[in-house]
């Protein structure tokens, strides 16, 4: 049961109900889905988030979800989930991908049901966003953990649909260990520490190795080459007040530490992105701590000039990120 792996001393029922309460869709033991504001905001009309902007990709039908709601080694300091709801073990008597799927494709049509008969909703585009084109595993926890996640690559690319992974880079085995037809559309290794002093402040993680690993996996992910569409992400967080008013991670000496780091893993892409305050990240860090856009595209503009082979792909000012492309490269996504 799951209940044996929780490092907090919390009742795990209750931990479901708050985060049903919260919008999410509990599926099962260590699953879990939530409809992304964005979604909200393309059945809407209102826009598309900078994932269909650069890669072409649907957002009225992209999946949030996580196949590990529980699990993730670190406590980073701008992460907006509920770090009281999180256990560093391992998934024991992991659920099978394919029930997991299911029932995250459910309670999402579930979520998204109280939209239908709003005002303003294209009914056509609403039907069509119930089968989900992305499945995006960024919405809470570490998915690397999940023990059978190359199996659910595997059926969402059956599905027809595209996969994006997002993780923090400390299981480089689990990357290693894919077969070819177990790897996702695209991975992106988060990367918001240029340095092992800034990283071991940042993540707090609790593998005492972090940094070795995160490297290691900086290194698959240069062998991965042509095999799958990589990225590095950057969420940069400015000085300001607070308990952490002294912290940051885009100082001008970290430039050409990021760009080593980018240079090991030879990515396709590099996200550079701006902190939001928001959810669970406020008790750490305020509003005083997110970059505007502009400090945002400075910053990758910096990283760019250190690095020949890329250009500026894309940018999104609503959602405060810039998009690094290598040369050559294509943006849109055109195998699944």
């Amino acid at each position: 049961m799951v209940e044996e792996n929780l490092k907090h001393n919390y009742d795990i029922e209750k931990a479901k109900n708050v985060l049903a309460k919260e919008g999410y869709g509990v599926v099962s033991n260590h699953s879990a889905v939530k409809i992304c504001l964005w979604t909200k905001h393309a059945i809407r009309g209102d826009g598309v988030c900078w994932k269909e902007k650069f890669y072409g990709i649907s957002c009225a039908g992209c999946c949030q979800m996580t196949p590990a709601l529980f699990y993730c080694e670190n406590n980073c300091l701008h992460c907006w989930r509920n770090l009281d709801y999180t256990s560093n073990k391992k998934i024991k008597n992991a659920d099978d991908p394919i029930k997991i799927l299911d029932g995250i494709v459910e309670a999402r049509k579930k979520l998204l049901n109280g939209f239908k008969g709003r005002d303003g909703i294209d009914l056509k585009k609403f039907e069509n966003a119930l089968e989900p084109k992305l499945y995006t595993m960024s919405l809470s926890g570490e998915p690397t953990l999940y023990p059978r996640i190359g199996e659910m690559f595997k059926e969402i690319r059956r599905r027809g649909a595209v996969s994006f992974l997002v993780t923090n880079g400390l299981n480089p085995e689990v990357l290693a260990g894919f077969s070819e037809e177990e790897l996702p559309t695209q991975i992106t290794i988060s990367t918001n520490a240029p340095n092992e002093e800034l990283f071991k402040i940042w993540h707090r993680s609790t593998k005492k190795n972090a940094w070795e690993k995160f490297n290691e996996s900086l290194d698959v992910l240069k062998k991965l080459k042509e095999k799958v569409r990589r990225v590095i992400r950057l969420t940069l967080v400015k000085e300001g007040c607070g308990d952490f008013g002294n912290v940051t991670n885009m100082a001008e000496k970290n430039v050409e530490e990021y760009c080593d780091l980018i240079k090991k893993a030879e990515p396709d892409f590099i996200h550079v992105k701006g902190f939001m305050s928001v959810g669970f990240a406020r008790d750490r860090m305020g509003y005083d701590k997110q970059p505007w856009f502009d400090d945002i595209k400075k910053y990758a503009l910096k990283l760019k000039n250190n690095l020949e082979d890329y250009e500026i792909g894309g940018e999104d000012k609503r959602s405060c990120v810039v998009m690094l492309s290598k040369k050559g490269v294509k943006l849109k996504i055109e195998k699944i």
